[in-house]
């Protein structure tokens, strides 16, 4: 059985996961899927060729559970790859949600280099608008609304959950987002903006593209998780660290660091599933004992 350690910052620390060889988690029975759902808010004859096939989700939602909680979950890649789809074994967040009773949407978006900065971003935030408009349709509640994402949808996850301008593009709110999950992503502007403008990946920026540049006190809780200091990529966990630092000092009170040791920036993926519940569970149910994770 392997141990991976845990390491919190800013709040109560959480124990050591124990994973084993388990069995891959799959679509619980009582589960409907939707796919392939076109979230722009215009009709899809009047979209182009790269839209019709990017600007899709799918939502996973339990059909016996009604005013379940919502994970919308926006995919890694670097912004020029990756896909929204879950299928086959869900060993790892945020597919393990779904053991909980907990709806996914898994967002797609436009990619570089078929399009450039802004574009993935406004993508990201209209899929996150739909989910905010329509999840009650499911069945879900509308006030627990979850976004998070991995690697480069953790960087997209964040720059829209702070930075109030996207969502309201789509005549949304980030204020309607019950709380923030980014794994693993970057808090400064992310390396493929820099590589459309010429700007080597180790030199860092700040601009109105980078999560660090709208922290505020009254944003959505947050957690954030990355690997291991010493095995990430490009400081990762240091601009976390340092992004969660910059969120105290502008007066955030609920947010959290957590770093996997011995994980990398792809595992750090795996373990990420049992903190995210637990966590999740304090905001929607914050009167209860927490309950184990999975």
């Amino acid at each position: 059985m392997r141990r991976i350690g845990l390491l919190l910052v800013g709040l109560t620390l959480l124990p050591p996961i124990v994973r084993g060889d388990e069995k891959a988690a799959r679509v619980p029975d009582n589960y409907e899927v939707q796919r392939d759902i076109f979230y722009l808010p215009k009709e899809e004859s009047s979209a182009d060729e790269y839209q019709r096939q990017m600007c899709r989700l799918d939502v996973y939602y339990p059909k016996d559970q009604p005013g379940f909680a919502t994970m919308v979950w926006i995919h890694g890649g670097g912004l020029y790859g990756g896909a929204r789809k879950l299928a086959g074994p869900m060993k790892t967040c945020p597919g393990r949600l779904l053991e909980q009773g907990v709806a996914i949407v898994s967002v797609d978006y436009r990619l570089h280099p078929k399009v450039t900065c802004p574009v993935y971003v406004q993508d990201a935030a209209a899929g996150v608008a739909w989910a905010l408009r329509n999840i009650q349709r499911y069945g879900g509640n509308p006030r627990q609304v979850f976004l998070g994402g991995g690697s480069a949808g953790a960087y997209l996850a964040a720059l829209i959950g702070l930075h109030k301008r996207w969502l309201n593009e789509w005549g949304s709110e980030a204020d309607q987002i019950a709380g923030i999950v980014p794994v693993s992503g970057h808090m400064v502007t992310h390396f493929t903006i820099r590589k459309e403008r010429g700007i080597p990946q180790h030199q860092i920026v700040v601009d109105e593209f980078a999560p660090l540049r709208h922290v505020r006190a009254d944003a959505p809780p947050i957690l954030l998780m990355t690997g291991d200091r010493d095995l990430e990529l490009l400081g990762r966990y240091e601009e976390n660290a340092y992004f969660l630092r910059m969120l105290k000092v502008a007066g955030h009170k609920n947010v959290t660091l957590l770093e996997f040791k011995g994980c990398n920036h792809t595992t750090c993926n795996e373990p990420a599933d049992g903190p995210m519940w637990e966590w999740m569970q304090k905001i929607i149910h914050p009167d209860a004992a927490t309950k184990d994770s999975p």
